[in-house]
């Protein structure tokens, strides 16, 4: 299979390519800067210069491949209405230049789309109001051509992709330790963080794109992980105390009240439905066998 991808030199991307290349897929990928070419370039993929706010480029990309996986996302946080724009655009170019051809079109979101609080699967509704509802956008733009002839599936990211080099959530919250010299958790602790291994989130995205029906909606999750677990690791790793913190006192340690509500959301999410459907099982290090801290 020939495949078109975007984000792929991004955290997550280069595993994925890797993954697809060693199973004998061709990869061609959206590269908006000569940095992201050479990391496509250098993982096997053929580098196709653009961004997604060309849609014309997208939309040559696409007709030019077996299939599409679009994992490309990102910019202001704070003002998310341009990333939703740009996201529903390149999505819906995407799914018009695979109308009628039955080839699949993966589109990445994330679990924190979900109700929190419980834990909730695949086939559970996303929640409108909730932290990440501006994924949800996307998800129906993808999940509207699954009756057009496109073999449309949603893959639902952790929020914690952890492998080498990771940058996010974790160290975010170990940089903070570091800054401030204690290892924070708010409350008991107990509320779950989902997570995932960057190699299993790779396989993954290459069985979505070999075998996964239309309409699929798969979840990349291997684990729940507490916050107060992650936050005695990253102690014990740093040499400083884990403390429980308040939900006022999170909002000032953390570097944002945005980040103090994300580290309090007890958010689980499980995967059986994309086990079973798909034959997914996660082999690769766990979180905590991943989250090595030094002081």
């Amino acid at each position: 299979m020939h495949v078109f991808v975007t984000g792929g030199s991004g955290q997550t991307g280069p595993a994925v390519v890797a993954e697809l290349v060693s199973a004998g897929h061709t990869v061609t990928g959206l590269a908006r800067s000569d940095a992201a070419a050479a990391r496509l370039e250098s993982v096997g993929a053929t580098a196709y210069p653009g961004s997604l706010e060309d849609l014309d480029r997208l939309r040559g990309g696409a007709e030019a491949a077996d299939g599409v996986l679009h994992m490309g996302y990102g910019g202001d946080f704070a003002d998310p209405e341009p990333m939703i724009l740009r996201d529903r655009n390149a999505i819906e170019t995407f799914g018009r230049a695979l109308e009628g051809t039955g080839k699949p079109l993966v589109v990445t979101s994330g679990t924190l789309v979900m109700p929190a609080g419980r834990e909730t699967g695949e086939l559970d509704e996303p929640d409108p109001a909730g932290v990440a509802a501006f994924r949800i956008v996307g998800e129906k733009a993808c999940l509207g051509f699954a009756t057009r002839g496109v073999r449309a599936i949603v893959v639902r990211l952790a929020p914690t992709v952890h492998g080498p080099d990771d940058h996010g959530f974790i160290p975010l919250l170990v940089a903070t330790a570091r800054r401030t010299g204690v290892s924070a958790y708010v409350g008991d602790g107990g509320n779950r963080w989902p997570a995932v291994n960057r190699l299993d989130a790779a396989v993954l995205f290459r069985l979505a794109l070999e075998k996964a029906p239309a309409g699929s909606v798969l979840h990349g999750v291997a684990e729940n992980v507490t916050l107060r677990s992650i936050a005695e690791t990253i102690a014990r790793g740093l040499g400083v105390p884990a403390v429980s913190l308040t939900p006022d006192e999170a909002v000032a340690h953390f570097p944002s009240p945005f980040m103090a509500t994300i580290y309090g959301m007890d958010a689980p999410v499980v995967s059986a439905y994309t086990r079973k459907l798909l034959g997914w099982s996660p082999t690769h290090a766990t979180l905590l066998d991943d989250l090595v801290v030094s002081d």
